[in-house]
């Protein structure tokens, strides 16, 4: 036993230990150090420093001043349906529902129902909508935050003010937009860099 502690004690088998140490060390520096060159080279894809140099890819649509309909829900019985004060003026006769048009809507709050009536004429029975026409830009309601939509300009996502005119479940129809702007619809922050999925 003693002959082994003093083997294990001797300066031949320090160096052994010593000279392996400092073979892994640096067999282990120059791992990294290639893996960190092959990342620069890109040979390995990195999506954060990829969005960073060339942007993020998002969706995105240009606006075009164009015809569309916005659609307001109505549950129609008997050719009447209820509607709250806020809902008013998004309707008037002569609007389409379903297969039939509203003929009235009322000005006064009906005192039974504490809501305003609306009359129509051969629409089913049911939940209907009612439809707007309308020329303007639209935009998808999940791409506007705070009355504010993410404008591409030059690859760096900037915010633009807008103003909703009109809106039903899914589509805004809204004021500050120009043709050929480009707004974009995945989730971005005001400057960060974009690439436009094609």
């Amino acid at each position: 036993m003693k002959k082994i502690e003093t083997q294990l004690k001797s300066q031949k088998v320090k160096n052994i230990l010593y000279g392996a140490c400092v073979f892994a060390l640096c067999g282990w520096c120059v791992f990294r150090f290639a893996a960190i060159g092959a990342e620069n080279a890109r040979a390995v894809f990195n999506p954060a420093r990829n969005a960073l140099d060339v942007g993020a890819p998002v969706y995105a649509m240009e606006m075009q001043q164009s015809a569309g309909v916005l659609r307001e829900p109505l549950e129609i019985n008997n050719n009447r349906a209820l509607i709250s004060g806020t809902r008013v003026g998004k309707l008037a006769a002569g609007q389409r529902v379903g297969n039939g048009q509203i003929v009235s809507v009322s000005n006064d709050i009906d005192l039974n129902t504490g809501m305003f009536v609306v009359r129509t004429r051969g629409a089913s029975d049911g939940l209907q909508y009612a439809e707007f026409q309308a020329d303007g830009y639209f935009v998808p309601l999940y791409a506007i935050n705070d009355n504010t939509v993410m404008v591409n300009e030059n690859g760096i996502a900037t915010p633009r003010n807008i103003t909703i005119v009109r809106q039903d479940a899914e589509l805004a129809m809204v004021d500050g937009l120009n043709d050929g702007d480009v707004v974009i619809l995945s989730h971005v922050n005001a400057g960060d860099k974009v690439q436009i999925k094609k």
